[in-house]
């Protein structure tokens, strides 16, 4: 008779953890899916604000802080991005993404830097500050965007 110790089944132990993980991770970017378009991503409504660029944004959940990342940041954020007939083409699901501020859309690099850490905001991002006409999706994108962390 074969005793099987702790020991001997350790070697699987890391194993079972990355395909758990993998389990987790996907099932929390399917259930991230289904996030509903919000009721205005049609068009911008008249309480949010503009810049001069184009940019439509307005704050959804106030922030904390006094720091607004520069175009040198790296950010740290969650996001959903809706075309504007409310078909969710992005998110960041569960899990969220870091990237330095200035390799983003010029939309994004513009509107976060209006944003305090705890912020959340949606913001109306025309063809030109998004996508240009160069992918898809074509048109005004929306996007819900909040600010966890600047480096």
């Amino acid at each position: 008779m074969r005793v099987v110790t702790g020991r001997s089944n350790s070697r699987f132990l890391p194993a079972v953890l990355a395909v758990t993980c993998l389990l987790v991770f996907v099932a929390a970017h399917a259930e991230a899916q289904d996030v509903p378009a919000p009721p205005d991503v049609a068009a911008p409504p008249s309480d949010a604000e503009r810049t001069p660029s184009g940019l439509a944004s307005k704050v959804l959940v106030v922030g904390r802080g006094y720091t607004n990342p520069g175009e040198r940041n790296t950010v740290t954020f969650h996001y959903t991005g809706w075309t504007t007939d409310g078909k969710m083409f992005d998110t960041s699901g569960t899990f969220p993404s870091t990237m330095p501020l200035n390799s983003l859309i010029k939309g994004w690099i513009e509107g976060l830097q209006l944003m305090i850490v705890g912020e959340t905001r949606r913001f109306w991002i025309p063809e030109e500050l998004a996508y240009r006409g160069e992918r898809e999706p074509f048109g005004m994108l929306v996007f819900d965007v909040e600010l966890i962390g600047i480096r």
